[in-house]
């Protein structure tokens, strides 16, 4: 799986965020995005992720060397962050069965497996909606470690976790297996440290 973006930009209104960004992002790597609060990390990310139009340049998603159709990216890559909404009047089952109807998870895991693993096992039939702001950020994570897809989006990954919870993030994201691409946006170091290629979005200012 190949990024490949060419002077990319993005603006709202008459500002822009960034502009004329050029990224050559490889599966088989992680990637974090550092920059102050406000400087575009999260609008990049979900540009990357395909949730944005570009403003400018070109953005182009490869698949085994072969461009793919912007409908077809939806299926290769899964994005977490604290500012998704889960469908909150499901439990965690039915939330989990209605995700694999579009992204089947890992291993042959069921989705009670994939329970188990999140650690939530207790509130596998609780409403999303009476869930904690770690517990929802812990199944956000848990479906991008847990689907089978190349490319894994992580928006301030331990946003909400608890010490436990960030133990989890680390354990589980150091999982992610040699084929998939990583991509972070964070302000915490403990966040990204054991990553490669940090970038700093402030150079596309």
């Amino acid at each position: 799986m190949q990024i490949l973006a060419e002077q990319l930009g993005k603006k709202y209104r008459k500002e822009w965020i960034f502009r004329r960004v050029d990224l050559d992002l490889n599966a088989g790597n992680s990637y974090t995005f550092v920059g102050p609060n406000g400087s575009g990390k999260s609008t990049l990310l979900q540009l990357l992720a395909g949730s944005l139009p570009i403003s400018e340049g070109t953005l182009t998603f490869y698949r085994q060397g072969k461009a793919l159709e912007s409908e077809d990216w939806f299926r290769q890559v899964i994005i977490a962050a604290p500012y998704l909404e889960l469908i909150e009047e499901l439990t965690l089952l039915e939330l989990l069965d209605f995700h694999c109807r579009f992204k089947s998870f890992k291993a042959d895991y069921t989705p009670e497996d994939v329970i188990g693993r999140m650690q939530l096992t207790h509130a596998a039939h609780k409403e999303i909606k009476f869930y904690s702001s770690g517990m929802k950020q812990r199944v956000k994570l848990g479906l991008a470690f847990y689907s089978e897809v190349p490319v894994v989006i992580l928006d301030e990954p331990t946003s909400n976790l608890d010490k436990q919870g960030a133990a989890w993030y680390h354990e589980h994201v150091r999982q992610l297996t040699a084929d998939q691409l990583l991509l972070i946006g964070s302000n915490q170091p403990s966040e990204y440290e054991f990553c490669p290629h940090v970038l700093d979005i402030t150079r596309w200012k």
